[in-house]
C-alpha cells in the first residue's frame, strides 16, 4: 500500500469516526403545532401563483438563498417577521440577532408556529425548520446562537416577509 493511499483511507476513517458525533450534536427541538392552528394545504399549482419563482425554491423545494443577499438580515426595525407562504408570525425583532452568516437569525422562535425535521442533505444530519401552517421551508436550526436559548434560527429572508409595528 503506497503512502498516499495509505493517509486517505486514514482520513476517511477519520471522517467515519466524526459522523456520530456530528449526529448527535445536532439541535433536535421537540417542538409541537400551536392549538388550534390550521394547516395552509395547496396545490402546486397554486403554491407557485402565489409565490415568486425564488420564493417556490425555497419554501417549496428546501431552497437556499445566497448568503448576504437578503435585505432582511441588515433589518433592525420593530415587528414580525410571518412566513412569506402564509403569513404566520414565526419570529419578532426582539428575537433577532446579528450572527454575521449573511442570513436572519433569531435565537427564539413564536412558540407553536414552527416544526423541524432531520435534513441529510449534505450527508451529515441537520436540523431543518419549517412552518407550522403551511409546510414552508425556512431554514436551519444550530446550537452555536446566543444566550438565553444558545440556538440559531438561521432562516431564508425569501422565505419571511416583514412587518413593521
Amino acid at each position: 500500500m503506497k503512502r498516499r493511499q495509505f493517509m486517505g483511507w486514514l482520513g476517511a476513517g477519520g471522517l467515519a469516526g466524526l459522523m456520530p458525533g456530528m449526529a448527535l450534536g445536532r439541535p433536535k427541538p421537540d417542538l409541537e403545532p400551536a392549538p388550534g392552528l390550521e394547516t395552509l394545504e395547496l396545490s402546486d399549482a397554486e403554491w407557485r401563483e402565489r409565490l415568486t419563482p425564488e420564493q417556490y425554491e425555497i419554501l417549496r423545494d428546501h431552497g437556499t438563498e445566497p448568503a448576504f443577499s437578503s435585505p432582511l438580515d441588515k433589518e433592525w426595525g420593530d415587528g414580525e417577521y410571518r412566513c412569506a407562504g402564509c403569513d404566520l408570525v414565526l419570529f419578532t425583532s426582539d428575537m433577532k440577532y446579528d450572527s454575521k452568516t449573511g442570513w436572519p437569525s433569531f435565537f427564539e422562535h413564536v412558540e407553536g408556529h414552527l416544526l423541524t425535521q432531520v435534513d441529510y442533505f449534505l450527508f451529515f444530519p441537520r436540523t431543518e425548520y419549517h412552518c407550522a401552517r403551511c409546510k414552508g421551508h425556512q431554514g436551519h436550526v444550530f446550537d452555536d446562537g446566543p444566550d438565553p436559548t444558545g440556538l440559531r434560527w438561521c432562516n431564508n429572508g425569501l422565505a419571511l416577509r416583514f412587518v413593521a409595528a
